[in-house]
């Protein structure tokens, strides 16, 4: 029989036969599962020894030998397995790679699987492909193509295996976590960690917030805060600071936004008032607003101001100089009009923005020279020319607090009145802070800060006790003005005496080292604001004229000392106010203070150090303590049912007096307060005349080493009768309610 003879290129061509032997030899050598077998071990674990193939395989060296040789030389023959001459270690070739892939395929399609559907996250239903984990693997984790391609089969296997009804992206990523667990590679695993709440805690959130005002909104901030904190401390700070802030031997003040916004911001009216407000930089549908006109478009802009900054700014932001840079504004117009333009301008701010009004009861003198910024962004003399408006506008504010503070206190904005060495001999001054005790006497809620100092006299200060002074470049606009607090790190100083055992040398170490680890933190949240501050903070980073807003390079970063009356008290056995107590918290100092001069000059920025009020770092750090320590070796201030370690001064009056020992002890540790502190005078339920605490106030002035303090009334407020008494009450002494009842502490 003739056959036809075959064209080169002809379609119909067969293989030669050289080519149909090697295609024989490959099907034949894949014919035996236990080569088949041998192939995948190759793959799933890369190069292996004659002895490693024997005892993954579980074959024993005297017995089957023979027979596993006889297979490894197929394999050999058949290209599908090569020896490599230096490692002296047997692995696939290209061709025996292919033939693990063809396998595969050919499995899934015998076993009859139609395709495993993944509900994914965009959302969308997509057919299961495990090229898909490779690729993950290597965009997110960075794993190396070939080991990302054994996993990826791995994980395909054991889910082909489990039969597995409904499958989602997140258990896809959960098994491809376990088996980096399983194969030691946590590097990896850490990096394609899922970010997120587990079921039940959304539930439990949903549940907890569904019954409060603006339940959704909280809802969302809470579920989002607690993705971003997860992402924080995977991805952004170094493993030993996350584990240190989640131990409790740190606290990162705003964790959940540490590389997206500045902590505090103290503003500079003038530039807006200047340039106008362009609220483009966060949308273009936004408007531009132009230099305001009247007082009425200077206050609503300073409050779409404060608005768009509070999307950047994690807690503060302070108006400094309000009176005195809004004088030029109000010139002329009547006292009755004003008044009401404020009190709208004060009861917007208090629903959208945590602000602080800095007041001057007379215009410093390094004020009152500058240029005064007036309508239409042009200049209207000198700040020195609109004394009388200042005060006048300072009386106002104070007036619409006390009305809106009748019945319960207005606690947003918050005021600092700051008073200087002539604020006592203007007899208008003398009257603005008169009436001042009146409302801090009844309501609390002012801000007294000292400014008598010539050092200090430049001072900005925030509510929470913060302090920026003219010491970086000597300019006062420069250094405190368009400037704040980028971040703040409590260190936990009663765990170090823990850890210690009151061992000095130990403490010292660990003190160190905790110290370095806070400023670490701080230097992430540094580099990354000025690195991305165009994108993550649009507003505060606006330009006019190639001059930006916020001058991140002047903000400051805060080492919160937490408990520091109590470590020293710990460490001592003794109160603090002890010869002996008194030595060892005067070492602490010096260590602290060296720590941060050789820092801080070492990285060229703002390091300061401080005591500063944050309730959840006080609370969180002593509960967690009592857990690791037990509540009988813990010293705490509070009661047992609520202790905390201080974070604010306190101080108490006796028969309208502050004791001696109590000054005696401030004033030993102003170094330690010297960038920031709060000492609250508690009222308690005694009533006192506004004489009697402006007296106390004189006297803290000009006889204390006090520089910052407020005066604190506890109110109970009923919202049935809206009625409020001092202290705290179980039931409203008026109408007899209960469950209506708030506390104001």
């Amino acid at each position: 029989m003739l056959y036809p003879l075959k064209r080169s290129g002809d379609v119909n061509e067969t293989l030669s036969t050289p080519q149909r032997v090697r295609g024989v030899k490959v099907l034949k050598a894949v014919s035996s599962p236990l080569r088949l077998q041998i192939l995948s071990f190759f793959f799933d674990k890369g190069q292996l020894s004659y002895t490693e193939l024997m005892n993954v395989l579980k074959m024993s060296p005297s017995r089957d030998a023979g027979r596993f040789a006889y297979h490894l030389k197929f394999l050999l023959k058949a290209d599908l397995v090569e020896a490599d001459v230096e490692t002296k270690k047997y692995c696939l070739t290209e061709l025996g790679k292919m033939v693990i892939d063809v396998a595969d395929r050919i499995e899934k399609r015998a076993s009859k699987q139609k395709g495993l559907l993944v509900r994914t996250s965009r959302p969308a239903l997509e057919e299961f492909d495990a090229n898909k984990i490779a690729n993950s693997l290597i965009r997110e984790a960075k794993m190396p193509a070939e080991q990302a391609q054994k996993v990826a089969k791995e994980a395909e296997r054991e889910l082909l295996k489990s039969k597995t009804k409904y499958l989602t992206a997140s258990l896809v990523r959960e098994l491809v976590n376990a088996i980096l667990v399983e194969k030691g590679l946590e590097e990896y695993r850490h990096k394609l960690t899922r970010l997120g709440l587990p079921v039940h805690e959304v539930t439990a959130l949903i549940e907890a917030k569904s019954g409060t005002p603006q339940g959704s909104k909280t809802l969302f901030e809470s579920a989002g805060e607690s993705v971003l904190t997860e992402y924080m401390l995977l991805n952004v700070l170094p493993r030993d600071v996350a584990d240190a802030h989640l131990s409790g031997s740190l606290h990162i003040d705003g964790l959940s936004s540490w590389i997206l916004k500045t902590d505090e911001v103290m503003h500079d009216l003038r530039f807006f008032f200047q340039n106008g407000s362009n609220l483009e930089k966060t949308s273009p549908r936004q408007p531009v607003y132009p230099p305001p006109q009247s007082l009425e478009s200077a206050l609503f802009m300073i409050s779409n101001v404060l608005l768009c900054s509070a999307k950047e700014v994690n807690r503060n932001q302070m108006l400094d100089y309000f009176n005195v840079f809004f004088a030029p504004f109000i010139k002329g117009l009547e006292t009755s009009r004003i008044k009401e333009i404020l009190r709208l301008f004060l009861l917007n701010i208090q629903q959208n923005a945590n602000v602080i009004l800095g007041l001057e009861l007379t215009i410093p003198d390094f004020v009152a020279k500058k240029s005064a910024v007036g309508l239409y962004g042009k200049t209207a003399g000198k700040y020195g020319d609109f004394g009388e408006e200042s005060q006048l506008l300072a009386s106002l504010v104070i007036d619409v607090f006390a009305e809106e503070s009748v019945h319960k206190p207005m606690l947003n904005p918050k005021i600092v009145l700051k008073i200087r060495s002539e604020t006592f001999a203007d007899e208008r001054a003398k009257a603005i802070l008169w009436k001042a005790h009146a409302l801090a006497s009844e309501r609390g809620i002012l801000y007294f800060a000292k400014l008598l100092d010539k050092d200090h006299k430049y001072s900005a200060f925030s509510a929470s006790g913060f302090r920026l002074k003219a010491d970086l470049s000597g300019d006062w606009e420069v250094d405190t003005l368009r400037t704040g607090c980028l971040g703040c790190v409590a260190v936990n100083l009663p765990r170090i005496t823990y850890e210690s055992e009151k061992d000095k040398t130990k403490f010292f170490a660990i003190l160190k080292e905790r110290l370095e680890m806070a400023t670490r933190a701080l230097s992430i949240k540094s580099r990354n604001l000025k690195q991305n501050g165009k994108n993550a903070l649009p507003f505060l980073a606006q330009d006019a004229n190639d001059d930006q807003y916020l001058r991140l390079e002047n903000c400051a970063n805060i080492l919160n000392m937490v408990g520091f009356r109590e470590a020293v008290e710990a460490f001592s056995t003794r109160s603090i106010d002890d010869k002996d107590s008194w030595t060892f918290a005067e070492q602490v100092l010096e260590s602290v203070a060296a720590f941060v001069q050789k820092t801080g000059k070492k990285h060229g920025r703002r390091l300061y150090v401080g005591v500063l009020p944050c309730s959840e770092a006080s609370e969180r750090l002593v509960q967690l303590d009592i857990e690791k320590y037990g509540i009988a070796k813990v010293r705490f201030s509070g009661t047992r049912e609520r202790p905390f370690y201080s974070t604010a001064n306190k101080l108490e009056l006796q028969n309208g007096k502050i004791s001696p020992e109590a000054l005696a002890t401030q004033r030993k540790l102003a170094e330690l307060y010297a960038d920031g502190n709060l000492t609250i005078i508690e009222l308690g339920e005694a009533e006192y005349k506004p004489d009697e605490l402006l007296a106390l106030t004189k006297q803290l002035i000009e006889e204390s080493s006090v520089e910052f303090f407020t005066y604190n009334r506890k109110l109970t407020y009923c919202a049935n009768c809206r009625n409020s008494w001092f202290g705290s009450l179980h039931k409203c002494p008026s109408c007899g309610a209960v469950g209506t009842l708030t506390l104001f502490n």
